[in-house]
């Protein structure tokens, strides 16, 4: 029996990354999701704890890449963490880049290298794509282009990942934000 309670338990606390393109709704689907798991540590997005002079920059998505990596890492022990973008996220952004023609793909391979050492630290990938029937309005100096081109790279990259198999669970979350948080709890069940 304790076996049984053991594993229902680990199903409950899981290390989750929520990703998505800027202004899809991730931190609203956190903290909704907070609001009825208090037990998970937050992970927030790594660009509020940086300095960046150019947040849209190659450079810029190179440094929050190995921050996040790096706190997957630390964060290993605990059980119960959500974070708010994962490695998946910066290798999209670094990939938009190129596919806009602002980037020339250097850091890409590097960058993918990365991602893949951290799918193990994670057990569930929320991927949170703009929803075009639920739409938010981003203003210009929110790269519109960037932004969709981000989106457009994550979805690829996770069918990429799904198909070799080295990612973890993935699930989409699409609809309302209360829609959002019933597919997030389901999926966090195991």
């Amino acid at each position: 029996m304790r076996a049984g309670a053991a594993r229902r338990t680990r199903r409950t606390h899981m290390r989750i990354v929520v990703s998505g393109t800027h202004a899809s709704g991730k931190s609203t689907l956190i903290s909704d999701f907070r609001a009825v798991r208090p037990q998970y540590v937050v992970l927030p997005d790594p660009f509020e704890d940086l300095d960046l002079d150019d947040p849209a920059s190659e450079h810029s998505f190179a440094v929050q890449l190995r921050v996040t990596a790096a706190r997957l890492r630390e964060s290993a022990a605990a059980s119960a963490v959500i974070c708010e973008r994962g490695p998946l996220d910066f290798l999209a952004y670094l990939t938009a880049l190129e596919e806009l023609g602002r980037s020339d793909g250097a850091l890409l391979a590097r960058a993918a290298e990365i991602v893949e050492a951290s799918m193990a630290a994670i057990d569930l990938v929320a991927i949170v794509p703009l929803d075009g029937s639920r739409p938010i309005h981003v203003t210009g100096d929110e790269d519109p282009a960037l932004r969709v081109a981000m989106d457009e790279a994550l979805v690829g990259l996770v069918d990429d990942l799904e198909r070799a198999g080295s990612v973890p669970h993935v699930v989409t979350i699409v609809g309302s934000p209360e829609e959002r948080l019933r597919l997030l709890l389901e999926a966090s069940r195991g």
